[in-house]
């Protein structure tokens, strides 16, 4: 739609030099018609967003933007609908949903990131530059919520800890051989939490096979009292600046230890004072930096980007780009 030319004119004239796209979101429907038999058997090529992807591609490539293919894996409700076997069933009947009322995928199943993965293929051969996996977790919702859902895949006695990580492992190893960047979003909490979080994800799971770790640091996300402030949503440099400090130190012992680009706020939530304008987003961005991480993604559901909050375009770039989704 006009939404890109608008995008690509932000990135031509401010620091951003990637974007995020959405290959496959959260409804499980794809950006393109895709050849991936399971996304033809599942109906996922009938909801696409665009049927000109590579010359969407081309026109990025020609303004020197960065392309990242962003790809959900267990939130995948067209598939979950399509394939119930491969989905988390309820206790009583029929598959399980989320408090919206979406069936997830079981993320203990090999299938579904098989398909993630098989996906990913597909996009870095039309030409996206990076695959970023996303919702590579089981859902987050209450235990009492949780106490209905039965997970079909899962082997005796085995964590969700356990079943993200055999997950991951199945992406990595079948994408890495395409020479491109393996990034994942995770929660931010992650680089905190002494646990899985109840969703399986652990830090050094991801920190010790990614090429880019992306820990979603939204101050609107953090419950009060937080790092000891009364209204987390009201200090985003400082929300920003310890988790990022957390994140930085719990890597510290990994030689190797992948590079963290954190998701910062670019939306106002809704009941959640302050407005989001371009200072908070612009101290998001000061915390970052004050710790040596110089890339960075915002993301807006809506895809709106306030200009004033980026700065003008730098002929000297970061190797590892900042990026709007």
């Amino acid at each position: 739609s006009s939404k890109l030319w608008h995008l690509v004119s932000l990135a031509d004239s401010t620091e951003i030099n990637a974007l995020v796209i959405d290959v496959k979101d959260d409804t499980g429907c794809l950006l393109y018609p895709s050849d991936v038999k399971v996304a033809q058997d599942i109906g996922a090529t009938k909801c696409v967003r665009t049927r000109d992807v590579r010359s969407r591609l081309d026109t990025l490539r020609a303004h020197d933007i960065y392309a990242i293919a962003r790809i959900v894996v267990a939130k995948d409700p067209l598939l979950a609908e399509r394939k119930a076997h491969w989905s988390v069933q309820h206790r009583d009947g029929g598959l399980w949903r989320d408090r919206i009322g979406s069936a997830w995928v079981d993320a203990y199943n090999d299938s579904v990131w098989i398909y993630a993965a098989q996906l990913a293929d597909e996009a870095v051969r039309l030409g996206f530059d990076e695959v970023q996996f996303d919702y590579v977790r089981f859902p987050d919702e209450p235990k009492e919520a949780m106490a209905l859902a039965i997970l079909p895949a899962r082997k005796s006695g085995e964590s969700q800890r356990a079943g993200v990580k055999a997950g991951i492992a199945i992406l990595v190893n079948r994408v890495q051989p395409l020479g491109v960047p393996i990034t994942f979003d995770i929660f931010g909490l992650t680089s905190s939490a002494t646990g899985d979080l109840g969703i399986g994800q652990v830090w050094e799971d991801f920190i010790t096979v990614a090429d880019v770790v992306l820990p979603m640091v939204y101050p609107s996300h953090y419950y009060r009292g937080s790092y000891g402030l009364a209204w987390p949503n009201a200090e985003p440099y400082r929300v920003v600046r310890n988790a990022l400090s957390e994140a930085i130190e719990r890597s510290r012992p990994y030689a190797n230890a992948a590079m963290i680009r954190p998701f910062l706020q670019a939306f106002t939530l809704v009941r959640r004072k302050p407005r989001y304008t371009p200072h908070e987003m612009g101290e998001q961005i000061r915390a970052a930096e004050e710790l040596g991480i110089d890339t960075w993604v915002l993301w807006n559901p809506r895809s709106v980007y306030q200009r004033d909050s980026l700065r003008p375009y730098r002929s000297t770039t970061t190797t590892v780009p900042g990026g709007a989704q």
